[in-house]
């Protein structure tokens, strides 16, 4: 990439973390949440999504576009929220101050009585999607959970000034951890009961830190490169985690059941690398999206669209 690109891709950046500045919002601990998504044509209404939160005792969520319809049935409720910024919306905020400060006057003090808790900008964003904006974050090296580090040619334009912003905040940095989507990868090297929170016994073992299941190791890894960019206590949050029921290899009903249950405990411990410190986790995805592709996309949901649950699952 040439000097002038990289140059205007960290003036971008810049950009973006004046906007966080200006929004980054925390509340009470979230705990165990839910991401909803909204891709489907079958979905019930917002109000009663919102009121099907309050009847499982989900206490947080995660949106990926500031949705009227969910943050006017969020106001006055018990549940807090992460807003997302749209991807096509990034460049625009990030070169016009003006367009930030509309946004957010539009979409965060417009609704004074929503508990909002984080703003995500973008999600899941790659390179060749836009090269304007920066690229969805991968770690260059993962294995073991020590050697975690972020790729070299996102360090100095993207990942260093975002931890360095994330450190004088105090801020989160937000993360989605798939065990499923590494096992189903790499079936003949990952084992189920590993990805599953169901092995009896040490996998992996990595100096003085031992691993029964893959979701430790895949959040240790982003905790070991963290701090080798300087930000050894920049908390980490997982916005997105689950396991299909539907539509792949291992991809059921029970398993699901077994993932998200074994989840839902194991957050609360914490990791080896950080023992005792919960991790605030959201179950990806609240309700099947059948607009979603390809098919395996659109059964996460631990929710039916008629609003029943696939299976037992408490969010406590």
């Amino acid at each position: 990439m040439e000097n002038s690109s990289l140059k205007n891709l960290s003036m971008m950046v810049t950009m973006l973390l004046i906007v966080l500045s200006l929004i980054a919002i925390q509340t009470a601990d979230a705990g165990i949440g839910a991401s909803y998504g909204t891709l489907g044509d079958n979905l019930p209404p917002a109000s009663e999504v919102i009121a099907l939160c309050k009847r499982y005792k989900i206490q947080s969520i995660r949106i990926y576009n500031p949705n009227p319809s969910i943050l006017e049935a969020l106001q006055g409720k018990p549940i807090s929220v992460i807003v997302g910024v749209v991807n096509n919306d990034i460049p625009g905020i990030a070169n016009n101050p003006s367009l930030a400060t509309s946004w957010v006057q539009n979409n965060i003090l417009k609704y004074k009585n929503v508990n909002f808790r984080y703003i995500s900008v973008g999600n899941e964003i790659s390179p060749s999607s836009d090269p304007t904006i920066a690229p969805f974050v991968v770690l260059g090296q993962s294995y073991p959970p020590s050697a975690g580090a972020f790729a070299i040619e996102s360090q100095v334009t993207f990942i260093n000034p975002i931890v360095r912003f994330l450190v004088e905040t105090n801020a989160p940095f937000l993360i989605d951890v798939y065990p499923y989507l590494v096992y189903a990868g790499q079936t003949s090297e990952v084992r189920l009961d590993y990805a599953l929170f169901t092995s009896p016994s040490t996998v992996v073992r990595d100096g003085e830190y031992e691993y029964q299941n893959l979701f430790d190791a895949m959040v240790d890894s982003v905790h070991a490169a963290l701090e080798k960019v300087g930000g050894a206590n920049v908390e980490v949050v997982v916005t997105e985690t689950g396991w299909p029921t539907d539509g792949g290899i291992a991809a059921t009903v029970n398993n699901a059941k077994t993932y998200n249950s074994h989840l839902v405990r194991s957050v609360k411990k914490g990791t080896p690398r950080r023992p005792g410190k919960p991790i605030e986790t959201y179950i990806f995805d609240l309700i099947d999206e059948n607009q979603k592709s390809p098919e395996l996309e659109k059964h996460w949901g631990v929710f039916l669209p008629n609003k029943k649950p696939k299976y037992r699952l408490s969010f406590k």
